[in-house]
């Protein structure tokens, strides 16, 4: 019975991958070759990220601890960086 199992369960994997691959190839030749690359440029572009100037972490303006300085916003990753960077040095 364990054995018959197991085979079921071989057999199902074993369909699925073949359907998964006879999918691609209907779906490779009904868009033509279209070019793969063209589907990238269309990803909507990357939110650009600032430097903390503490620590060099990377960080996302919208989510970031700011202060400004000289009418520039500054960008932290955290309020331990923010206060670290207004003491006098």
């Amino acid at each position: 019975m364990v054995k018959f199992l197991l085979y079921v369960i071989l057999v199902f994997f074993v369909a699925r991958a073949v359907w998964r691959l006879f999918e691609g190839v209907v779906t490779g030749v009904l868009d033509g070759g279209r070019d793969a690359s063209a589907d990238r440029r269309r990803v909507k572009a990357g939110v650009k990220m600032t430097r903390d100037p503490v620590c060099g972490t990377y960080v996302v303006p919208d989510r970031a601890v700011t202060t400004t300085r000289g009418g520039r916003t500054i960008y932290f990753c955290s309020e331990k960086c923010r206060s670290e960077y207004r003491q006098p040095s």
